[in-house]
């Protein structure tokens, strides 16, 4: 779900790629990092840069990766019989090295009741190298389309990688606040942030409720800087749409520029 229109892919390729390494860097985030000959196609473009990631099913010995990289790359798929479809995920990139040739991803694991968690989620948790996976470029979210004094960032956990990314593109005179909850504040990354640029963690630690609630209540309390802002609001549905509603009928933003995309929807699946 996203009001805008994204940027681009650069030159995308539908990409094989194996599993160089995996780590958990907090209690709820495992990063995995991606190499091999296909990241020479890869055009890094910065920002919130997101692509689709192919994940093997149960059982699969190879990944039957679609050839388009237009929209037809989803007629492709549903062609495919289901038993041998990848699973597909939406991620953002979280960083790039381009003489290591490798590309880092955060997958948030969210744990239901049971013990159990989603097909990325595990993939992550169980992720060693030479395991393969595919990723097809789509693009950057974050696309400012008029003059602003100031940025506005709100996210839950599931939209810190792209909060990080735009922080380490933005110009170093860039002026703005950045909203981010997470599970808990030990799932805090240290990245780049211009110095006008103020990051509000808001952790939940163990609290229960909808995850995006307590950032939305944040962005309700915040005293907005002067002058006219882009606002860019990612993750929970709620969360964005509330965030969204709230910056044009409370504060009076104009529509066009306040722009969000919901990443997923609480007590929803994804295909």
């Amino acid at each position: 779900m996203a009001n805008h229109k994204i940027r681009k892919a650069v030159d995308p390729h539908v990409l094989l790629l194996d599993v160089v390494g995996s780590e958990r860097i907090s209690p709820n985030v495992v990063r995995v990092t991606l190499g091999g000959d296909g990241l020479e196609r890869f055009t890094p473009s910065g920002f919130d840069q997101w692509f689709r990631l192919f994940l093997p099913r149960p059982g699969q010995d190879s990944l039957k990766l679609p050839t388009a990289t237009s929209g037809l790359w989803y007629a492709q798929y549903l062609a495919t019989a289901k038993q041998k479809r990848p699973y597909v995920r939406n991620y953002t990139v979280r960083a790039y090295r381009a003489e290591q040739r490798e590309l880092d991803v955060d997958f948030v694991v969210h744990l239901e009741a049971d013990g159990t968690c989603g097909p990325a989620a595990t993939f992550a948790l169980n992720a060693k190298p030479g395991d393969q996976v595919g990723l097809l470029d789509q693009g950057i979210g974050y696309n400012p389309r008029h003059e602003h004094a100031w940025t506005l960032l709100v996210a839950d956990e599931t939209g810190l990688p792209a909060v990080a990314g735009i922080c380490e593109s933005l110009g170093d005179d860039v002026k703005g606040v950045a909203i981010v909850e997470l599970p808990s504040i030990e799932d805090r990354q240290e990245f780049r942030v211009p110095s006008g640029v103020r990051v509000d963690w808001v952790p939940r630690n163990g609290a229960g409720g909808v995850p995006g609630e307590l950032a939305l209540a944040r962005l309700r309390e915040a005293q907005p800087l002067d002058g006219d802002v882009y606002a860019y609001l990612v993750g929970e549905s709620a969360l964005v749409t509330g965030g969204r509603r709230h910056l044009v009928e409370q504060q009076r933003v104009p529509k066009n520029h306040v722009d969000f995309i919901g990443y997923w929807r609480h007590g929803r699946a994804a295909m």
